[in-house]
């Protein structure tokens, strides 16, 4: 975890529940080209926040905007579409605090979960 170029802190402080708990996971390992031109560029792309390979799960972090989760559900429902067989979750800032809640996790914390 230490030097990887984390776009936000949310993403950051999800990389340390998950080290904590043990959970191998790789951060923006793959992009799904969803739309191409017509000389074959591609022109849009998905590229998820998270891998965990233990679980063959994609995992995107939305803490922001709502519009932006209906962007990311759209991007979603297009990589499906190209292939069934991902499996990818989107996480919503609400889906976030709740999962550090349950795990006495807080925002900063480096080394234990509160208890």
């Amino acid at each position: 975890m230490p030097g990887t170029p984390f776009a936000h802190a949310s993403e950051r402080e999800f990389a340390r529940l998950l080290t904590f708990y043990a959970v191998r996971w790789q951060y923006e390992p793959t992009t799904f080209p969803l739309e191409w031109d017509d000389q074959g560029r591609v022109t849009e792309a998905f590229t998820p926040d998270f891998y965990l390979p233990d679980q063959d799960l994609y995992i995107e972090l939305t803490t922001k905007e709502q519009r932006l989760m209906t962007a990311k559900h759209r991007k979603i429902r297009k990589a499906l579409g190209l292939h069934p067989d991902l499996k990818i979750r989107l996480l919503s800032r609400k889906d976030c605090l709740a999962l550090a809640r349950r795990f006495g996790w807080r925002k900063g914390t480096t080394d234990t979960p509160l208890t």
